[in-house]
């Protein structure tokens, strides 16, 4: 997976609040690395294969570069093997 390019994310510096709970949807094996906004929450697609965490950091980084933070401050929360998962932002440097 190459690094995912800030122009096609969408701003999502809002949610960079210590604390706060990011639920996403996951689809992993994607054409394409994105994420949506929707009134649901977020839909996250990524190219990685979901096996042994693989699309779980993908999905990691993603999120981070669209929040503009780094990703060791995202900590899954639940859904390690779900596809409906919880991420939390530790704000930790």
């Amino acid at each position: 997976m190459g690094k995912p390019k800030r122009k096609n994310l969408p701003d999502l510096s809002d949610l960079a609040v210590t604390g706060a709970k990011i639920a996403v949807k996951v689809t992993p094996k994607a054409a394409a690395n994105g994420i949506i906004q929707s009134e649901t929450g977020l839909k996250v697609t990524v190219t990685c294969v979901p096996e042994n965490g693989k699309a779980t950091e993908a999905v990691r980084s993603l999120l981070a570069k669209a929040m503009g933070v780094a990703s060791s401050n995202l900590e899954l929360h639940q859904g390690a093997t779900s596809r409906n998962k919880v991420f939390v932002y530790t704000g930790r440097s």
